[in-house]
């Protein structure tokens, strides 16, 4: 089968601001770029580049410059030519795991300190909870395994916990699945059509508009600001302009910016909404983090009623078991809101559970369209969560004062040390959006990496790319790494220049 290609188009929007702040060589900062893109993932191994001449026209540069950026990637193991196929993107192998230090220029310690995931370590009690969930696995056992819906005791404490937090909810609204990442491209496939236009915000989460791309959906993005949160005149043009199928947000504590949706944009996103026959999934894998202040209600709780979706999606639905039409509406009304929640940030990544809340008809059609992508979700894991879910209270107290200090540590440092960078101090989630003032955040992921540090550069969380003025920071790693990151932050912002000039310069020895 031949390499998936990358269209010059693509690589374009991908390559946004490759040549601000560097004085290097055209060639050498388009390879510089190129490197990141790979080194993020965002270009994945085994996929064709575009052919010279076209990226050439679409960057409005020589063919003479992408011929020379290509050459020193194939220079450096980034590129490798294969026949009859062009330009074939590969990882190096010292890249895929511990970093090599002749090749990357630097002093490499032992061990990576890997911050791309921002994730916490396993909470207290869940060794207990294996144990008490060790009691049902008999019982478990009696059936064959194979579950697509999720484990009643289970989807009745995920029910019970939005009733908790202010949105009465049903267990037959509940849908269990492997992770929110599932979740998102589960409601891709089912509420996504080719060509449908996708609201996400800029930035977002990266694999969330992967999965609306791979759907076939037709991004448009929406402003989201660290400070100010959502541009709301830009929200609602955006609605009522392209009428999108879907809206995807992360209203309480957005990755990555930190931001919380204020109550009157919140309104006004639903009521827009609902005009134009929109589905909103509302993403809350990080919304239960709050570190400061009062959480707000679940988003579903101001559209509460039972609206069904423009395309059969649903919203607050009623009981009755998975797949009944309750009372949810019609297609052809008012449009809904679907929730999406996620064990993994709250109690540990290692356990793959997530849930999708919304009305039967539309959990029916998930449960339909499932089957193509996974069989169910794992039994054993959704036993532990079962134990696990109705103490969420109790462990986010706990993780509530290391995610303080851990930011507070983070926070104050970088501010103290490189006072140049607009740093803010968020009230929850895991992260802390840096506003690097400089369009130089791939530069300072690379060097940052030579000294085994491992971030994701702010390219990652665009749409479209750009984002190179902005670096997602981690404060969830134990004391003694919060003072190796800033120590290597420092390092590498002086290294690439970032406090003189803002100049890149050649990348070659630290990549």
């Amino acid at each position: 089968m031949p390499p998936v290609l990358l269209s010059a188009r693509s690589a374009a929007l991908l390559l946004t601001d490759w040549r601000a702040g560097t004085d290097a060589p055209a060639y050498e900062a388009l390879s510089d770029a190129l490197r990141v893109l790979v080194i993020d993932g965002r270009v994945p191994q085994g996929v064709r580049l575009p052919a010279e001449r076209g990226l050439a026209t679409a960057l409005g540069v020589s063919r003479t410059t992408v011929a020379n950026a290509y050459s020193r990637l194939r220079d450096d193991g980034f590129v490798v030519s294969v026949r009859g196929s062009g330009s074939v993107v590969h990882l190096p192998r010292e890249l895929a795991g511990r970093p090599d230090p002749e090749r990357l220029g630097g002093v490499v310690s032992d061990d990576l300190l890997d911050l791309r995931k921002a994730a916490l370590h396993a909470a207290p009690g869940i060794p207990d909870a294996v144990e008490r969930a060790m009691r049902h696995v008999p019982a478990a056992l009696a059936g064959i395994g194979y579950d697509t819906v999720g484990d009643p005791g289970l989807r009745a404490a995920i029910a019970d916990r939005y009733t908790e937090r202010g949105l009465p909810t049903d267990p037959a609204q509940i849908v269990v699945t492997i992770g929110a990442q599932h979740a998102i491209a589960l409601l891709a496939r089912v509420l996504v059509r080719r060509g449908d236009a996708v609201l996400v915000e800029s930035p977002t989460y990266p694999h969330a508009h992967e999965a609306f791309r791979e759907a076939g959906g037709r991004l448009v993005g929406v402003p989201v600001d660290a400070r100010t949160g959502w541009d709301a005149a830009a929200l609602e043009t955006t609605l009522r302009r392209t009428a999108p199928a879907v809206a995807y947000v992360m209203p309480e504590l957005h990755n990555p910016t930190g931001a919380t949706m204020s109550a009157s944009t919140r309104e006004l996103l639903l009521s827009v909404a609902a005009a134009t026959g929109t589905t909103v999934i509302a993403d809350e894998t990080m919304g239960e983090l709050r570190i400061d202040g009062v959480p707000s209600l679940p988003l579903a709780a101001g559209g509460a009623g039972g609206a069904g979706g423009a395309r059969g999606a649903g919203g607050s639905g009623s009981a009755g078991p998975v797949g009944s039409a309750g009372s949810a509406g019609s297609a052809g009304s008012a449009g809904s809101v679907v929730m999406i929640g996620s064990a993994d940030k709250v109690f540990w990544g290692g356990l793959r559970i997530g849930w999708i809340r919304a009305a039967p008809e539309l959990l029916h059609r998930l449960l339909l369209a499932r089957p193509t992508g996974d069989l169910g979700t794992p039994v054993l894991d959704q036993l532990v969560a079962r134990e696990l879910v109705p103490r969420t209270a109790a462990v986010l107290e706990a993780r509530r004062e290391y995610l303080r200090q851990g930011r507070d540590d983070v926070v104050g440092a970088l501010r103290t040390r490189l006072p140049e960078w607009d740093v803010p101090s968020p009230a929850g989630g895991l992260t802390t959006w840096v506003g690097l003032g400089r369009p130089v955040s791939s530069a300072l992921v690379l060097a940052a990496r030579s000294e085994g540090v491992v971030l994701a550069s702010g390219g990652v969380f665009g749409p479209d790319g750009g984002f190179e003025r902005f670096l997602r920071v981690p404060f969830t790693m134990p004391p003694a790494d919060r003072v190796r990151l800033v120590d290597v932050l420092e390092r590498s912002w002086a290294r690439i220049g970032g406090d003189a000039a803002g100049v890149r310069g050649s990348l070659a020895a630290v990549v």
